[in-house]
């Protein structure tokens, strides 16, 4: 399993678990344990945003960031993506894929609507990548997309990409009501 890299104290609101770091390949039984981060998330999600109020989900989880809104229909956003893109890897030769503004996502109106519906919208959409992934193999895992920024992608890097991602922010929000 990657280990994140260390950061600073300075740096732990922003990385409470690390940086990711990408690794040029994985083995079989990291995949598994990556694929099943990913199908933890979100029943972690859910339990780490048990009992907020609508006021609570309005602050930043750091200075600086964006709200714990903000950050729940980032997830749902982000792990949508994660889904279309492993598809078109899956499917396409070396796909590109598009990329997308975070920032302008995190601030269009919807993110407005309880966050409820994205905590819904994680768990339906993990439902279903967690059990294409349970499905994928050797030679699907070595397939790839090239992502314009980030470049070349397999599909085992983008598997442990997404689970890191999960595991970063909602970590984000364990730190942010640890500190509260």
């Amino acid at each position: 399993m990657p280990m994140p890299t260390p950061v600073g104290t300075d740096d732990l609101q922003r990385y409470p678990i690390g940086r990711f770091q990408r690794r040029p390949s994985y083995i079989a039984a990291e995949r598994a344990a990556f694929i099943e981060r990913l199908a933890a998330h979100p029943v972690q999600l859910a339990a780490v945003l048990d009992g907020l109020t609508e006021a609570a989900l309005d602050d930043a989880y750091r200075p600086g960031g964006w709200t714990v809104r903000q950050l729940v229909h980032h997830l749902a956003d982000s792990h949508a993506n994660a889904y279309m893109r492993i598809k078109l890897a899956l499917t396409e030769d070396e796909p590109t894929i598009k990329p997308y503004n975070h920032e302008a996502w995190v601030r269009t109106p919807d993110v407005t609507v309880p966050v409820a519906s994205s905590v819904t919208l994680v768990a339906l959409v993990h439902e279903r990548l967690v059990a294409l992934l349970r499905l994928v193999g050797d030679a699907e895992a070595a397939r790839a997309l090239i992502h314009p920024e980030n470049g070349r992608m397999t599909v085992d890097q983008v598997i442990a990409m997404y689970a890191w991602h999960g595991d970063h922010h909602v970590a984000h929000i364990r730190t942010w009501r640890a500190m509260r």
